[in-house]
């Protein structure tokens, strides 16, 4: 680097030599300001100048900066123990508030889609992928050629299993004890390929489901609350009445209770019973009729487009619906909650990362002395802000570690926590009359993982923009008349 310095008329040399003087104390204050990196400077080596010169030359500093000298000052400022030790600490607050805030969004969203992903799992545990229902008298009517159709919908590449069953409603009736339920008649072998409900049998099993032995499988809370134990006789009394000369009297059977179920949805465990298809047609009046085919697909997430292709290729008088639209409102409200809860605590983040702006100002203030110098000796204002940006990007690196390590942590051992903080407080976390399902799940997703530590890194650098800028914008001179 060149700079030009400027005597006075008449050849006053006086001047000149005081300035170098001046410049050889600036070289002693910047080894001073960054000790133990003599590689940021060189000597100053000078062209004399003949006494009547209106101008002389002062060679380059041969000192030229190394490449990443703005990375080490950066680093160093960062390890540094500032005079001022309320930076210090304000910088630490920020640190650890990136790190909290990071921490509770990788640990919230993992909940969001723990839960999502469970609350799917245990409703497909009772319901299809796909069903396809009798519609040509309306919601309800009986599908009578349905074994025609379960032919047709197998030429789907992407049916996995077909299962036929009859649906109804009914009270369950124990001595005073009376509940409402869904009555579901299924065939127990091509059940057990289109639902996993055999996999949360608490007692028993659906094979035990025999044609015109009256047997039913209730969920455990159905059961609990009717006071009704696998072996006992439970009644019940559905709409389709019988006609007699008095008038229809609603039919009234009697059932053995064979086995209970538990899926952990409230709704399955306290509304479903299962009974053998042949009796359900009996019970309802269907003859060899059925209420609909329920399908499996190999891939769930494949159901809307399956079901679109079938509402124009299959013959009217059919029903479709698949599990995205029967239960669209608990997943819509998931996904909700997820979205607000990202944007509510990516807002803790911010506020973390703006703690940044205070604190890398207070330590542009507290080094514009050296920030001087540096000018001084050539640095140009873009070094200088990279010095700043640096600081802050490194506390907002280590913040947005830190708080990724502590996120995976409890994230991926939730089930303890939880446990250990229940026990100790006698507090409970999850209420399943509200939110459907027995215990807090959690599921890590690479891509969440990946969106809020790129978010949390984007806000400590945008907050280290103003800082830097100002410190580039320091006037030497200033900065220095009272040093």
């Amino acid at each position: 680097m060149t700079f030009w310095l400027y005597g006075l008329p008449g050849g006053d040399s006086s001047r000149f030599f005081g300035l170098v003087d001046f410049m050889q104390k600036v070289r002693t204050s910047l080894y001073l300001a960054v000790a133990g990196t003599e590689k940021l400077l060189a000597g100053l080596p000078l062209i004399p100048c003949g006494n009547r010169a209106h101008h002389c030359h002062v060679e380059s500093l041969p000192m030229s900066f190394p490449a990443r000298y703005e990375l080490e000052l950066g680093l160093r400022y960062v390890r540094a123990k500032r005079r001022n030790s309320f930076i210090s600490f304000i910088s630490l607050i920020s640190m650890l508030g990136i790190a909290l805030g990071v921490a509770a969004l990788i640990i919230v969203i993992s909940v969001m889609n723990g839960f999502q992903s469970e609350l799917r799992e245990r409703i497909l545990a009772t319901t299809a992928h796909v069903e396809v229902k009798g519609y040509s008298q309306g919601e309800g009517s009986p599908l009578n050629d349905w074994p025609a159709v379960a032919a047709t919908l197998k030429q789907n590449p992407e049916v996995a299993a077909l299962a036929p069953y009859v649906q109804g409603e009914g009270l369950w009736v124990n001595g005073e004890v009376n509940k409402p339920s869904l009555i579901r008649g299924i065939e127990p072998a091509s059940e057990q390929r289109v639902a996993t409900v055999q996999k949360h049998m608490k007692i028993g099993s659906l094979d035990a489901l025999k044609p015109g032995e009256w047997g039913v499988v209730l969920g455990v809370d159905l059961a609990r609350g009717l006071g009704v134990r696998v072996g006992e006789k439970v009644a019940l009394i559905t709409p389709q009445g019988t006609v007699t000369p008095a008038g229809s009297v609603p039919r009234v059977k009697s059932f053995t209770v064979i086995g209970l179920f538990e899926v952990g949805w409230i709704e399955a465990d306290s509304r479903v019973a299962l009974i053998h298809v042949n009796d359900a047609q009996r019970l309802y009046q269907f003859g060899d009729a059925v209420t609909g085919i329920r399908v499996k697909l190999h891939d769930l997430m494949k159901a809307r487009a399956v079901s679109d292709g079938w509402l124009r290729s299959l013959p009217p008088g059919l029903g479709i619906s698949d599990w995205t639209t029967q239960n669209a409102s608990f997943f819509k409200a998931v996904q909700m909650e997820k979205r607000v809860m990202f944007i509510i605590l990516t807002l803790i983040v911010a506020v973390a990362a703006f703690n940044l702006v205070s604190t890398l100002v207070m330590v542009v203030t507290d080094k514009e002395a050296d920030i001087a110098i540096l000018r001084t000796l050539g640095a140009r204002p873009g070094s200088v802000m990279q010095i700043f940006v640096v600081q802050g990007a490194v506390i907002g690196v280590v913040g947005t570690l830190l708080g990724l390590a502590l996120g995976l942590l409890v994230a991926l051992n939730l089930d303890h926590v939880v446990g250990f903080i229940e026990r100790v407080f006698g507090v409970t976390f999850i209420d399943k009359t509200i939110y459907l399902i027995t215990e807090l799940p959690s599921k890590v997703l690479a891509a969440d993982v990946a969106t809020i530590v790129l978010t949390s890194l984007g806000l400590s650098l945008l907050a280290t923009l103003y800082p830097s800028w100002r410190a580039s914008r320091i006037n030497p001179a200033e900065a220095l008349r009272y040093e």
